[in-house]
């Protein structure tokens, strides 16, 4: 059967796109960044998944304000990068897996879950950033299929952190009862603490960012309780795209084990978190 044998959280800061991009990566304002996913890119090179679900959220690129769906999973058999006003981005078209990812739709609607169906859709940042921090920057082709689901925290109402949370737990359920023999890494993709507008534009706030870290691993309960107010009043207008993280961690065993994490601040106004969580059910069956 198929499996998630981890997961990864990575904000998704468009700069990073940039930097990589223009070549900029050994700047030193950007080599810190980088630097701390050295460690991440040589952990993805040993796990070698064969698909990655990734959890983001489009940014006006494959939905405008006229359909702004909750959850969207993408079925189509690829997607390419979107223009997000300079271009796509130079990086590989990302393809799909279409028969996963209609099985994921048809298990979690049956568990009653609503996921808008995506057969055509363009990537932005939100999800090739990650990708790239994690895979690097291939030439041709990324390494494994990917099935992006896009959420909406970016007009109002996001979904709960408590919805994002179980729906990570029925996507779990629907890929351990699909029939292939697939190991599955899935990403949870954007914040930490940031906002980019208004009087408190720049607002980082690491203590908060750091408790969200430690219950990922630790206590994931505690961080399915916060309000969607404490996302705005701690981290900022943009700290809500942290329960994209729980999707993912909601589709991991309850304990997990931390591989590395990373944390600095500012990335582009934007204080940057990454975490690599393994489900120890594999190594037990070892």
């Amino acid at each position: 059967m198929a499996r998630i044998i981890a997961g990864v959280a990575s904000s998704h800061v468009p700069a990073i796109g940039a930097a990589i991009d223009n070549k900029q990566t050994e700047e030193p304002y950007w080599k810190r960044v980088f630097s701390g996913f050295e460690k991440s890119k040589q952990w993805m090179a040993k796990a070698k998944p064969d698909v990655c679900i990734v959890v983001y959220n489009d940014h006006a690129s494959a939905f405008s304000v006229e359909i702004v769906p909750t959850f969207a999973l993408g079925c189509a058999a690829e997607f390419p990068p979107a223009d997000e006003g300079w271009g796509p981005r130079p990086v590989p078209v990302v393809k799909g897996h279409p028969a996963l990812a209609a099985h994921i739709t048809q298990s979690v609607i049956l568990d009653e879950f609503d996921l808008t169906i995506v057969n055509k859709m363009e990537v932005d940042h939100g999800l090739t950033v990650p990708m790239n921090l994690l895979f690097g920057q291939p030439k041709d082709h990324w390494p494994c299929p990917v099935i992006p689901l896009a959420v909406n925290v970016v007009l109002y109402p996001p979904p709960t952190a408590h919805r994002c949370y179980m729906l990570g737990k029925a996507i779990r359920k629907a890929v351990e009862s699909y029939r292939e023999d697939l190991n599955v890494v899935i990403f949870g993709t954007g914040g930490m603490s940031h906002q980019l507008q208004g009087p408190r534009a720049g607002l980082i706030n690491r203590p908060f960012d750091t408790r969200f870290l430690d219950n990922l691993t630790q206590d994931p309960e505690a961080n399915v309780r916060i309000p969607h107010i404490e996302y705005l009043r701690e981290a900022g207008s943009e700290g809500i795209e942290m329960v994209m993280w729980l999707i993912m961690r909601g589709a991991l065993d309850e304990e997990v084990r931390e591989v590395h994490r990373f944390y600095h601040v500012p990335a582009s106004n934007t204080a940057l978190g990454h975490i690599i969580l393994e489900n120890l059910t594999p190594y037990e069956d070892c």
